[in-house]
């Protein structure tokens, strides 16, 4: 995390743009992120993310017998 917000990015969902600091509403907000790299990577990395948790709770399920 970086300790001015204005070098923050962000991802906005709606438009699809990668925002220097806090431009549009949390609503339309992924981040922060070091990086406007980082943040153009957003969807990927939720992607990721959710196909990992999928993964992880798919697993719990069948270790318990559901």
């Amino acid at each position: 995390m970086t300790e001015k917000p204005e070098d923050e990015f962000w991802y906005n969902t709606r438009t699809g743009e990668v925002e220097r600091g806090k431009q549009s509403i949390a609503l339309d907000r992924i981040g922060p992120f070091a990086t406007e790299a980082e943040a153009a990577r957003a969807n990927e990395r939720l992607a990721e993310n959710a196909q990992r948790w999928a993964a992880e709770e798919a697993r719990e399920a069948e270790e318990n017998g559901y």
